[in-house]
């Protein structure tokens, strides 16, 4: 027989964390979430996105043992402003028992029903500077900390349950500095002189701060017309930069900044974490810090996680002035290989702006769609 529990407690909170740990304690290639980290996420108190939206989470026991667990959540600015009647789920995951996935979509379901949401969409967070997606192929490549991981047989679940696909996303690698440099070094000075142009260089980190709300504000702008995005608040970007600015070297922060010092345009890349976080299992403390400390420096991948330009500026060339940043940084550094975050399959304005670096495919992955009768 399964049960459900509602999580309330401090300790079934730990438990909803850390059940992952078991499921995937076999996996070469599943990378472990910082286990406070987490934990603050749903923390109401830590997480300024509660402010806007809510969180019900479940385990799933059979046996007395923790077989599964879902994130029930509403993002009320996605309802109310965009007329999005979307009942979102996430932090979903299950062992192979097709009836335990009912049992955790079916509660997902009767709360958007109660809330008369239309539909339910998901693996999804809370933004779109969360995790997404379930992954389809790509199982034998190592995760990134900034995706969830999971067996395959999740996106039979949910499609033998009458789920279909709702959007697609592919996940790329390739090389960065082996690349013709000359694709955009020679336009990016063109483009530099004709808008008057400057990139800003950073060494620490309290440098970006000046210009991370900034940032922020032109990442609602540039993703806008993007699918299901939500908005970050300014409540949300003091909680981000927190969460976020800690983990990137600031030599990976690349901004655009026009004559009037206003930012144009972004690109944020993070050190590959996934093998320090394999190391770690979920600890910062006693040693966990030291293999992240490590990573940081001396890590030979990198991470595109968000790259921005500002509409007025878009199709005009301005990436390459980021473009030939991030090559001078990564020649000094030794970079090697650059893994970028899933973007969705029909955004041709992405795949065109990397089209000049052979990017190969190596991960799938797509988010699930029900509507709510």
């Amino acid at each position: 027989m399964i049960t459900l529990k509602e999580v309330n407690t401090k300790k079934e909170l730990k438990t909803f964390v850390k059940f992952p740990f078991t499921l995937y304690k076999d996996s070469k290639y599943w990378v472990p979430p910082i286990i406070s980290q987490e934990i603050k996420t749903f923390n109401k108190k830590e997480n300024p996105v509660f402010n806007d939206a809510e969180a019900t989470l479940f385990l799933a026991y059979k046996e007395n043992k923790v077989v599964g667990r879902v994130a029930a959540i509403i993002n009320w600015l996605e309802v109310k402003n965009q007329n999005q009647r979307k009942m979102r789920f996430g932090w979903f995951d299950v062992i192979d028992d097709i009836e335990v996935t009912k049992k955790l979509l079916d509660k997902v379901l009767e709360i958007g029903t109660k809330n008369n949401l239309e539909f339910i969409e998901g693996p999804i967070g809370f933004s779109n500077l969360d995790k997404v997606g379930v992954l389809t192929e790509g199982f034998d490549h190592i995760g990134t900390m900034i995706t969830w991981y999971n067996h395959p047989y999740y996106a039979e679940h949910f499609k033998k349950l009458g789920y279909r696909v709702e959007k697609e996303y592919l996940e790329h690698k390739h090389a960065f500095v082996d690349i013709k440099r000359e694709n955009f070094s020679r336009i990016q000075e063109i483009i530099k002189k004709r808008y008057k142009l400057r990139p800003l260089y950073f060494k620490k980190t309290k440098e970006v701060m000046p210009y991370a709300d900034k940032m922020f504000d032109l990442f609602n702008q540039s993703y806008a017309s993007l699918s299901s995005f939500v908005a970050i608040t300014d409540i949300q970007k003091d909680y981000f930069k927190k969460k976020f600015l800690g983990f990137i070297n600031p030599e990976y922060i690349k901004f655009v900044v026009d004559e009037n010092d206003e930012l144009v345009a972004f690109g944020i890349v993070m050190p590959s974490f996934a093998q320090a976080l394999q190391k770690m299992k979920g600890k910062l403390f006693p040693f966990g810090i030291k293999h992240l400390l490590h990573a940081k420096k001396h890590s030979k991948k990198v991470a595109f996680y968000l790259i921005g330009v500002h509409p007025e500026y878009q199709q005009k060339g301005v990436h390459a002035i980021i473009f030939n940043e991030f090559h001078n940084t990564f020649t000094e550094k030794g970079i090697i290989e650059c893994i970028r975050t899933p973007e969705l399959a029909d955004n041709a304005a992405i795949n065109k702006l990397w089209r000049n670096f052979n990017p190969i495919i190596y991960k799938k992955r797509c988010t699930f769609r029900k509507d709510i009768p």
